[in-house]
């Protein structure tokens, strides 16, 4: 963890221009800045940055938030790599907290296996392109694969010579311990049972071209390596062993150099292998990724998800191919992917095909050729199942199973088109198949209840008679008025004896906000405030918690009135009268007093509305008299509270 100190000491620094100006050509208008926003295609800006606030704003797309969030949208950086970027950007050393001895060895590992792996690129770049070996030998190769010099250079390509232990040596002599050679897959060790020695160390990629990986932020975590011409009696591809800074699994090749593409283009193409992806950059079509010649897995997918919704796979037309493709179908629409298959004819690839065809032909031919994920599952399933009943059927349960994966609420209508095609070219009933469908949901739904409820949880039911009632309807509006006052105001003077954030602390002392998000954000500013320090809406922009930060550009970029009467209340604020002797009209100007107090008895009238229903119904269930005494004495507190406060407000409406 990076120290509060660290942090502070980043955010201090920080200027929202200087760093977006960097990804954004940005123009002076007003008080503000603007371009044309990076994160969707548009010709007339609609990206604003307000340096002041320190948050960027695009009125096309949506997208906002700090300079930290803007270079982990832009560049899919995780939070403490955001600050570690900045921090090196204004040269300020990164302190971090004490962690505990298996975490230190974890973090040391990882950072090794990251200098070794920069070290390694390099030194296979240079036998690639430096060597008489590399040269007659590998760049050949490559140029005969129909691969230019810019684009192996981009990708960082190389070589490993074919003598056993030429790396080796080279990363000995550097001081790199057998350990971390050993764990990072370039070396490997022979006859171990003997006597350790540097002689049992070998490269184990030698006589083959390298493939670097990149992480989304252009860290090399580890690489491929290829035989040269065709495999006989060896693996074609060699790949990192799985360790600190590599898993399989969550990594899609040439990730770092799609990132930008895919935002423009929002549409990932998904292809197989390394040279796939590397054939269609040269081709100047980038918004492509490979999985590596595996199955896709879901932490893949929501890297493609960090980018756009909008998912092409682009494979072999062969079995192979088609089975490969199919695999993460369903994953795919769990994680509310739009997916789209284009299969490659004549026994082409895309690397093949693309040089064969051209850019332009090779977009059209996908383009053209886009086929439903979906529809195209359905087609494969019935040309397998012919006559057969029993296979018919198990298509049919096949796809209603994978159309129940499709459970977002704004995807009803996408699954219901589905479902009525699917329907007519499986010549079932309709109505049919969305029992069907619904079957496999409430089959899941009651997997995932028991579940929680073996965990204690207990699963949230609202009866529909209920849906309408004040006590199931939330209190956003109110709780974020409350919020918006705190972060602006919180620190300004209420009287002499305290400030507005402890008016506020010590008024809502018996009310509690529902929305669990919004009550951590509360929560966060009074603890910050009660342990001595100053928050405002600037220094918890930058806190840790990405759910805090975005809650604060949200209530911060939006002002939440509570009624169409709110303007005109804060205009008249030198008529309002209040008793407790916390508010002088006549030398009290600030609108921030007044603000404050209609926000905090709008907040308050709401939750004893909400009091006053559910005391109610606790009346009528009511099981003796005692009780309902009780339960009536209640009933006319809140009356009292709720006529003290409409007193100060005069006649108002609740929405």
């Amino acid at each position: 963890m990076i120290t509060p100190q660290t942090i502070e000491q980043i955010t201090n620094r920080i200027d929202i221009i200087d760093v977006v100006g960097e990804f954004v050509k940005l123009k002076k208008r007003g008080a503000n800045y603007l371009g044309l926003c990076p994160f969707h295609n548009e010709k007339t800006p609609s990206f604003t940055v307000s340096p002041s606030k320190e948050i960027y704003k695009c009125f096309g797309c949506g997208k906002s938030g700090n300079t930290i969030s803007f270079l982990m949208e832009h560049e899919k950086y995780s939070y403490v790599e955001a600050l570690k970027w900045l921090a090196q950007r204004y040269n300020i050393e990164v302190q971090e907290t004490e962690v505990s001895d298996e975490v230190k060895t974890i973090q040391q590992a990882a950072e090794s296996l990251h200098v070794l792996n920069n070290f390694a690129q390099k030194f296979f770049t240079g036998q690639l392109l430096e060597t008489e070996e590399g040269l007659t030998h590998a760049l050949t190769y490559l140029e005969e694969r129909g691969y230019d010099e810019n684009i192996i250079r981009k990708f960082q390509l190389g070589y490993n010579p074919q003598s056993k232990n030429t790396f080796t040596n080279a990363a000995l002599q550097h001081q790199f311990s057998k350990e971390i050679l050993l764990k990072s897959g370039l070396v490997t060790e022979r006859n171990a049972v003997q006597q350790e020695s540097n002689a049992e160390l070998f490269d184990n990629y030698r006589g083959r071209i390298i493939f670097p990986i990149h992480n989304t932020t252009g860290k090399i975590i580890g690489f491929g390596a290829r035989v040269i011409g065709k495999a006989d009696k060896t693996p074609k591809y060699i790949n990192t062993p799985e360790n600190e800074i590599y898993v399989k699994s969550k990594v899609l090749y040439g990730s770092y150099f799609a990132r930008h593409a895919i935002d423009k283009n929002n549409e990932c193409l998904l292809v197989e292998g390394y040279t796939d992806v590397i054939s269609l950059h040269q081709a100047d079509i980038e918004n492509v990724v490979a999985s590596g010649g595996t199955s896709l897995t879901t932490d893949q997918l929501r890297i493609i998800k960090k980018y756009t919704t909008n998912l092409t796979i682009i494979y072999d037309g062969d079995s192979a191919g088609i089975k490969a493709a199919m695999r993460g179908l369903d994953m795919a629409l769990e994680e509310g992917l739009n997916v789209k298959l284009v299969l490659i004819p004549d026994n082409e690839d895309p690397d093949s095909y693309v040089k064969k065809v051209g850019t332009t032909e090779f977009k059209r031919f996908v383009e053209t050729n886009k086929k439903d994920f979906i529809l195209f599952q359905l087609d494969v399933l019935l040309n397998e199942a012919g006559n057969d009943i029993t296979k018919k059927n198990e298509a049919v349960n096949q796809v209603a199973e994978s159309l129940s994966r499709i459970n977002k609420a704004e995807d009803f209508s996408k699954r219901q088109s589905y479902i009525h095609e699917c329907a007519a070219a499986l010549k079932i009933d309709e109505n049919g198949l969305i029992n069907l469908v619904n079957k496999y949901i409430n089959e899941r739904v009651a997997k995932e209840e028991k579940s929680r409820t073996e965990k204690h949880e207990q699963p949230t039911r609202i009866a529909e008679d209920k849906k309408e009632s004040l006590l199931f309807q939330p209190d956003d509006l109110q709780e974020k008025n409350v919020l918006r006052v705190l972060l602006e105001y919180g620190l300004n003077t209420w009287d002499e004896n305290t400030t507005i954030a402890g008016h506020i602390f010590e008024d809502l002392e018996q009310f509690e906000f529902d929305n669990p998000e919004m009550a951590n954000l509360f929560n966060e500013y009074k603890q910050q405030y009660f342990q001595g320090m100053k928050p405002t809406a600037k220094t918890l922009l930058y806190h840790e918690n990405e759910k805090i930060r975005s809650l604060v550009v949200n209530v911060t970029l939006f002002p939440f009135e509570l009624s169409h009467r709110w303007d005109e209340k804060l205009g008249i604020e030198k008529n309002i009268n209040i008793d407790n002797g916390n508010y002088d009209p006549d030398t009290k100007n600030d609108i921030s007093i007044t603000d404050v107090m209609l926000s905090l008895s709008y907040f308050k009238l709401h939750k004893i509305k909400k009091m006053f229903e559910q005391n109610q119904q606790d009346i009528e269930n009511s099981k003796s008299w005692d009780e309902t005494k009780e339960l009536i004495e209640v009933h006319k507190h809140l009356k009292d509270f709720e006529r003290e406060i409409t007193i100060q407000l005069g006649t108002v409406i609740i929405k």
